[in-house]
Formats: C-alpha cells, structure tokens, sequence
C-alpha cells in the first residue's frame, strides 16, 4: 500500500506547536470523556451540503484532525451512521473531531436537550 500523501497544514506552525495549542487535553478527562447528545439530523445535513457519503466525512475528520493536531483520529462510518440514524450519544472528544470535520462550531451539532443540560448547569455552577 503507497504512503498517504502528505496533507497540506494551513500554517506555518510546526505540528507540536499546534498540537499544544489546539490540544483538547487542557480540558479535564471527565469532560472529553462525558457522553452528549447530538441533533442525527443536524449531521446528515451539514454532511449532505458538503455533498459527502459517510466515508467522505471519516476522510474530512481525519484531515481535520491532523491538521490540527499531528494525529490521524477519526469516527468510523458505523459511528457516523448511528449518531443519523439513531441518536447515539457519543463522547464529547468525538463531538469536537466531528465537528472540525464539518468546519462547524460543536455547538450547532448538539441536540435541543443537551443545550438546556448545559445552560442549567452553566447556571448552577
């Protein structure tokens, strides 16, 4: 199998120095690791308008993510199609890499109830 051609970074940084910029390890673990909901919808949406299949996405996420980071992370198409079709809630580190995926802000991925969890609980704390 060839070499993955390499990917184009959009600055001039080196990838440590983004890496440590961009790294989502400055939030506490509990945080990456806790579950949200995501609107299965908003996803197929914003993936339909980009004209992309599911595996299209996993290639976006992966280019995403090493851009930013130095890694190659990704969701599966299984992953993909369950957060559609069937509202799998899934860890709020993969919500990020989706969302850079999709060059959207996580925020507009996130289910109508996981918004008013996270405003009530902005509020109490």
């Amino acid at each position: 199998m060839p070499p993955r051609p390499p990917i184009k970074r959009r600055t001039n940084e080196s990838p440590a120095k983004i890496f440590k910029a961009s790294s989502p390890s400055t939030a506490p673990d509990h945080e990456m690791s806790r579950l949200v909901q995501l609107d299965g919808l908003a996803v197929r949406r914003r993936r339909h308008d980009h004209g992309w299949s599911p595996r299209d996405l996993v290639t976006a996420i992966e280019e995403a993510s090493f851009a930013s980071s130095g890694l190659r992370r990704t969701l599966t198409p299984n992953q993909i199609a369950a957060i559609e079709e069937r509202a799998e809630r899934i860890s709020y580190a993969s919500l990020l890499l989706l969302a850079d995926g999709l060059d959207c802000d996580p925020v507009d991925l996130l289910a109508a109830d996981e918004m008013r969890l996270k405003r009530r609980d902005s509020l109490i704390n």
